[in-house]
């Protein structure tokens, strides 16, 4: 391969949908290129004309339109167009123009139908009619419910014996390979019903198992001979699971068989014996385990003791292929059961409440949008019995007492004093009744700047019923309101997407002078502030951002696909975000919001880039949608 095919090669290797091709076919796909040069203002592709070639943007920057002359798409370096012509009658359905100096790669036809009839990935690519972010955003979560898969538990081979084996032997191999159990092997025989596995490239009848616990029953107290052969004593009729099952089904087939031992097998490969502890080892890791654990500790220290499992299932999650959903929905459950013993705690102390009450949550904890790196938002709604003379020393000592508890947990303070322990924020129910009308009905810019956080709230302890009242005050009053929607939307475009004019990452300094981008700040977070805004114009009660685009996506407020737009750009930002604040854990940083690009591969500046220009384009439309009266 010459020089210049070499040079085309790696550049293609960089983007998807080439980046997942074999050598032989990326060989054959820069073998064919060739190159051409656009102005910037050029026409690259004009409507109905001829197409051969798929088009990919070695450098430079393409707008795309439809037939009537509307912008459909901004495309920059690795992205392709022309595809959908090619797959169809070559004629050019979208034309294409060059923004600024554009430097393409021609891929004859010939060779795009090459890669569609060889590489299914490629082919999937270029017919589903798919932005490239949603394609990526499915590729990488496609398994809404997916959980670990068992051969991660498996730490060593298992050991397999021939049934002939004498018990002493097989105890002292057991003894020394530290393993807890043994596979009993037997030459096969002719019932088609028993259980074969390959070993050693030889087809062997899996016979039974032998533990511990049996040599202790079923040997020793039966005074057996130490030559007693090991099949005599093994367990029978086995219960295996293959390794690409759950750690879920593992434990389901244990409990309804009443087993402590799983052989695991590849095929027919035994490949690891799976025991009770080793899930138990692994649950500790998971949010459910955690947050029994909460409820059983019995001071705050204790909790305390808890607060590193937090960051562990937050690292074991994402490890294992949890999409942001179910990470926020587990962090978010973890700082709720957090605050509700802490609580507990407080009542044990102080006695009971001398009036109910209900201790809400507000951002992120009640969107269940929680990631590690977070600060305390709460409230607390009082029964309007409640006397400030009487009762509020007891509710700010108990605010007093959650606060610091949750800060000691890592919950850091809010530096805006939205918490319980500010006397504003703890009243009794006609108050914050009051709140929301003043808010909704008497709006300014300014008035909501600090406000609109309280549009995100959830019950936590006590008396759900208040928090649902506000829920349903805020969902009636706010779509009849365009004065609250119109300050409201302007404020959630303050913070814009770091995007230049040419869809360049527009960077901040960090105090080392590293190039950085605050993920949360100029990007999950305004989109949070964004669909709040429609979320309410149509009087949903929902909370959690994607719950709400569901409720957003049943009216005509966004024009047709935008809602899935948002909701693939949200997943991609909330998935970088998360992955960053990991990999600062696991390198002992502590975790944050900012980014540098540079540390990103290729394909995911690329789709970063494309949920920043979602995001950026609809928050041109909040401004027409919502404009100030």
């Amino acid at each position: 391969m010459d020089i210049e095919s070499l040079e085309v090669r790696q550049h293609l290797a960089r983007f998807p949908p080439f980046d997942a091709l074999s050598d032989e076919l990326l060989d054959a796909v820069a073998d064919t290129v060739e190159v051409a040069y656009f102005k910037s203002g050029t026409d690259i592709l004009k409507l109905d004309q001829e197409i051969n070639d798929l088009h990919y943007i070695r450098n430079g920057a393409v707008d795309i339109y439809r037939r009537n002359g509307t912008l459909y798409d901004r495309l920059s370096e690795g992205d392709i167009f022309g595809h959908f012509a090619l797959l169809r009658n070559q004629r050019v359905r979208f034309p294409a123009k060059a923004i600024e100096d554009t430097l393409i790669y021609y891929i004859p036809r010939t060779t795009f139908d090459r890669l569609c009839e060889a590489d299914e990935q490629f082919a999937d690519f270029v017919e589903l009619e798919k932005p490239r972010l949603e394609t990526t955003v499915e590729k990488t979560f496609d398994h809404a419910s997916l959980t670990t898969r068992v051969r991660k538990l498996i730490t060593r081979s298992p050991l397999m014996l021939d049934e002939s084996t004498p018990v002493q032997e097989a105890a002292r191999l057991i003894r020394d390979s530290q393993n807890p159990s043994v596979l009993v092997l037997g030459a096969p025989d002719d019932d088609p019903e028993r259980l074969t596995v390959e070993r050693g490239g030889e087809r062997w009848r899996l016979v039974g198992l032998v533990t511990d616990s049996d040599f202790r029953n079923r040997v020793v107290a039966e005074g057996l001979p130490p030559e007693t052969p090991v099949g005599e004593v093994a367990s029978r009729d086995l219960i295996t699971i293959q390794s690409d099952e759950t750690v879920q089904e593992a434990t389901l087939s244990m409990l309804r068989n009443n087993i402590h031992h799983l052989p695991v097998l590849h095929r027919r490969r035994p490949v690891g014996l799976l025991h009770l502890s080793d899930i138990l080892r692994h649950e500790t890791h998971s949010s459910l385990y955690l947050v029994d654990s909460i409820y059983r500790a019995r001071s705050v220290k204790h909790l305390i003791r808890l607060r590193h499992d937090a960051r562990d299932t937050f690292v074991s999650m994402e490890r294992e292929g949890a999409n942001s959903q179910m990470i926020g929905s587990a962090q978010s459950t973890i700082g709720r059961s957090f605050t509700r013993r802490l609580l507990e705690l407080a009542e044990e102390t102080l006695g009971p409440p001398p009036v109910p009450y209900c201790f809400m949550v507000l951002g992120s904890m009640a969107r269940h949008e929680q990631t590690i790196v977070t600060d305390q938002d709460n409230a607390l709604i009082l029964d309007d019995q409640f006397d400030p003379e009487e009762h509020d020393d007891y509710f700010a000592e108990l605010a007093k007492q959650v606060s610091d508890g949750l800060a000691e947990l890592g919950y850091t303070y809010c530096k805006g004093g939205i918490m319980a322990t500010n006397p504003q924020w703890r009243q009794p129910l006609r108050v914050w009744k009051e709140y929301f009308r003043n808010w909704i009905l008497q709006p300014t810019p300014e008035r909501l700047l600090h406000s609109s956080i309280f549009f995100d709230l959830e019950s936590c302890y006590g008396e759900e019923v208040f928090v649902e009242q506000l829920q349903d005050l805020a969902a009636n009053l706010a779509p009849r309101h365009s004065r609250f929607l119109a300050a409201l939307a302007r404020n959630a475009l303050n913070r814009t997407p770091p995007l230049g004019f040419w869809r360049d990452f527009v960077m901040e300094k960090d105090g080392k002078q590293n190039n950085i981008i605050n993920l949360k700040g100029r990007g999950t977070a305004p989109m949070v502030d964004l669909v709040r805004v429609h979320a309410l114009a149509c009087g949903s009660t929902a909370q959690n951002t994607f719950d709400r685009l569901d409720d957003i996506s049943k009216t005509t407020l966004l024009p047709k696909g935008v809602g899935e737009k948002l909701r693939y750009a949200f997943e991609f930002m909330s998935m970088v975000r998360i992955r960053h604040q990991v990999a600062d854990i696991q390198n002992d940083r502590p975790p944050d919001n900012y980014i540098e690009p540079e540390n990103l591969s290729d394909t995911e500046r690329h789709n970063l880039k494309d949920a920043f220009q979602v995001l950026s384009n609809a928050q041109r439309f909040l401004r027409f949608r919502y404009p100030m009266p």
